[in-house]
């Protein structure tokens, strides 16, 4: 069974956000975002642990491009992803949604 990436519901929005944002400045700059996190969530799903640990077991990828961080844990079946975060805002807002 191919691993899977599952959504906070938190996650799918903020991600929907910033979707919505980019869209309503430039087509492309959506379609590049969505093609960032999912390259992203590709090299993810494909070596969880060589990625840079966090708070409460999480860890965290960089967007290419976009300043966005995926901050995921590993789950049996894949990763769970907690937050779609901007890099530049709110550090550690996500952190209530995880427990140790």
């Amino acid at each position: 069974m191919e691993p899977l990436a599952d959504f906070d519901p938190a996650a799918r929005e903020e991600f929907d956000e910033a979707f919505d944002w980019y869209a309503k400045r430039s087509r492309d700059a959506a379609v590049g975002f969505a093609t960032a996190v999912d390259a992203t969530l590709d090299a993810i799903l494909q070596a969880p642990d060589h990625f840079a640990g966090t708070f409460a077991g999480c860890r965290f990828a960089r967007t290419k491009r976009y300043p966005y961080l995926i901050i995921f844990r590993s789950s049996p079946r894949g990763v769970s992803v907690i937050a779609v975060a901007h890099s530049r805002r709110r550090p550690g807002y996500w952190r209530p949604r995880v427990s140790d």
